[in-house]
């Protein structure tokens, strides 16, 4: 009988701004404008140092989205000589790669010029779809409207850029609204083939926040998404749940395939109150299943050359290097 392979990747967290014109209901990470609100360039390239000195592979970017439209952001960015957040990451991509580091960028809405232009500096790039459903937790979260979220992903595929989407269960959405979420994901898939892992987040409730108070999903239901994940999208699009925020070692026999990024050098910014799986950990959470290292960009990724070709040496590299590590 064949092992089930489990896979997970080493990666350094870097949250460019806590800034966001989004203002969602169960949010902490977002702040006002204010000093520090930043990561300054000396913190990011340290972060980088570290990870790949402890053999990490991907520098996964995050930041508020469209922080610019917030009154007083650009005048704290220009300290750094920037008038947008997207050429602070697009410079601080290039320091990664020149690290030894993948990056993979999450930056909320972006048109496709934008996300064209990032193709030449990340591997792979993100945004959680998290429901088609509209829901008042968004209700002032002009990116968080479903269409808009579903058409940047269309976008995305269009540009054969490898991608991470997903769903955040319990935010007020139905079974029904996850069933529809799954097969849309699912759909783009079949027409774009670029979408290499779903996840499927656990709502953790925030205090000080409008949903702060909320319950989140049970055990039973939380299961029952990953099932249907499992069951609705093609089989070659993987399943993941956060090892962080869930027990994993409870869920993973109900169909999943990824554990997402671990990092040896930085917390979860935006869940910092669950610390991240150290390897052995994630060992024994994964007893009965091969765990597999992997890169920010997935193998089938790699070999049909959905990448920049000047990425192409340090993909390579940093493949290598893995395969030797993974048993």
């Amino acid at each position: 009988m064949q092992v089930r392979t489990i896979t997970y990747s080493r990666n350094v967290f870097l949250p460019l701004t806590t800034v966001c014109h989004n203002i969602c209901g169960y949010c902490s990470y977002r702040t006002p404008v204010r000093e520090g609100c930043i990561m300054e360039p000396d913190a990011v390239r340290e972060s980088l140092r570290l990870g790949a000195a402890t053999g990490c592979t991907e520098a996964l970017f995050t930041f508020g989205e469209r922080p610019g439209e917030v009154e007083g952001f650009t005048p704290l960015l220009r300290r750094f000589g920037y008038d947008d957040i997207l050429d602070y990451c697009y410079d601080l991509s290039k320091e990664a790669i020149e690290a030894g580091l993948l990056p993979h960028t999450n930056a909320g809405i972006l048109t496709s010029e934008e996300l064209e232009r990032f193709r030449t500096v990340n591997a792979s790039m993100g945004l959680m779809l998290e429901t088609t459903a509209r829901i008042p937790a968004h209700r002032e979260s002009p990116g968080k409207d479903p269409d808009v979220r579903i058409a940047m992903i269309e976008d995305a595929g269009r540009l054969k850029i490898p991608f991470t989407t997903g769903l955040l269960i319990g935010i007020g959405e139905t079974e029904k609204d996850r069933v529809e979420s799954l097969e849309t994901i699912a759909g783009i898939h079949r027409r774009y083939h670029h979408i290499q892992e779903v996840i499927i987040q656990n709502f953790c409730p925030k205090p000080d926040t409008p949903m702060g108070r909320d319950g989140t999903v049970g055990k039973e239901e939380f299961s029952e998404t990953i099932r249907l994940a499992r069951a609705i999208l093609p089989d070659d699009v993987a399943v993941q749940i956060p090892p962080n925020l869930a027990d994993a070692e409870e869920f993973i026999g109900y169909g999943v395939d990824d554990l997402g990024g671990v990092s040896p050098v930085t917390v979860d910014y935006i869940n910092p109150e669950h610390p991240w799986p150290e390897l052995e950990r994630l060992r024994e959470i994964t007893h009965g299943y091969r765990l597999v290292e992997r890169l920010c960009i997935y193998p089938q990724y790699i070999r049909k050359g959905w990448f920049d070709p000047a990425l192409t040496p340090l993909i390579m590299d940093l493949d290598k290097q893995i395969q030797e590590r993974n048993p």
